[in-house]
């Protein structure tokens, strides 16, 4: 197996990997983020346009907070005073 091979079978399963969180995230997005103002078009717009990155800015400050407050919600932990 010549090294352009290797290459290949570690690169493109992190390209795919990364093609479908790009799509799970605008489905997400487009789907269950709460329609405030202009919100939902402007994240869309973001992930579409800056790709991956724009994906995982997604993921840890809108999707990561909101699921955690539905997590709290549907179990019953106390949620914190503010």
């Amino acid at each position: 197996m010549d090294s352009l091979g290797l290459v290949e079978m570690v690169f493109l399963p992190l390209v795919l990997a990364g093609f479908a969180f790009w799509i799970w995230m605008i489905i997400d997005c487009a789907t269950k983020e709460p329609s405030t103002g202009n919100d939902k078009l402007v994240w869309i717009i973001i992930i579409v346009f800056t790709h991956i990155i724009g994906a995982l800015i997604y993921y840890f400050v809108r999707r990561r907070p909101r699921r955690f407050a539905e997590w709290q919600r549907t179990s019953g932990v106390p949620q914190r005073q503010q």
